[in-house]
């Protein structure tokens, strides 16, 4: 009787040490083949053009173009597939009015609001819309330019999210939003002097703020720094990006039957 246990257990133990085997051999294959198979990507992800979602948003371009000719110059595509409307600043409210309320657009979401300052121009100021559509999962971006002294209308009726995305422009830039409820600074100190976005405003600042011992409260003094400013000029790894991308970078203009 006992040798017939024996004989089972090893019958037993081979069977089962055959099956790790076997299943370890698989493992090992499938692992080798997947391998192989997956092609190795050396350059950086990046959003491949797609033609059908590009002509997409070339219609719609043409489409919105066509609905306000008075006050949309200029519809681009950058990036590979983003499209800009680029407008006048008096059409602010009637074409992001239009943008969301429109029922082939329903951009109902605004994402964010963006400024850029360019002291070359003589609007040396842009701001930015970026708008999402979540009913149609597209997003665009709208484009108005200014100066240090011409107000653009406030969008806080039509998108309440607007509210401190157009403070900050104020605080950073000096843009002037007419008609909002609540315009004050958001970022920078009581009595801050000057924007610190602005290309023309120094690194250092102008002022420093310290807590005086003798006086025992924070004072606010002319900023005097104890060694010569130093300019560094090291370039940064995103410039070297677009090389991998040279037919996504250049900007197609959109053409729309708007006369000149």
């Amino acid at each position: 009787m006992a040798s017939i246990l024996r004989q089972i257990t090893k019958t037993l133990r081979t069977s089962s040490n055959r099956n790790v085997v076997a299943c370890n051999f698989a493992r090992f294959q499938s692992t080798e083949t997947s391998s192989a198979q997956a092609p190795v990507e050396t350059r950086p992800t990046v959003r491949k053009s797609d033609p059908m979602q590009r002509t997409q948003l070339k219609d719609f371009g043409k489409y919105v173009a066509d609905c306000l000719p008075k006050f949309i110059q200029k519809v681009q595509l950058t990036a590979g597939n983003e499209l800009e409307l680029l407008i006048a600043p008096e059409g602010v409210l009637p074409v992001l009015q239009f943008l969301k309320d429109h029922h082939n657009c329903q951009f109902e979401n605004l994402a964010d609001i963006a400024g850029m300052d360019v002291p070359s121009r003589p609007n040396r100021f842009e701001v930015i819309y970026n708008i999402l559509s979540l009913r149609f999962n597209s997003r665009i971006r709208v484009k108005t330019y200014t100066d240090e002294l011409t107000p653009i209308e406030s969008c806080n009726n039509i998108y309440k999210a607007a509210n401190w995305y157009e403070r900050e422009i104020w605080d950073m830039y000096g843009v002037f939003f007419a008609n909002h409820p609540d315009l004050r600074r958001i970022l920078t100190d009581y009595g801050f002097e000057g924007h610190p976005f602005r290309k023309d405003f120094p690194l250092s600042g102008y002022v420093e703020v310290r807590y005086d011992d003798e006086k025992k409260r924070v004072v606010v003094e002319p900023l005097e720094l104890a060694q010569e400013f130093r300019k560094f000029e090291l370039a940064a790894p995103w410039e070297q990006f677009p090389k991998f991308r040279p037919a996504l970078a250049s900007v197609e203009e959109v053409k729309t039957d708007k006369k000149e």
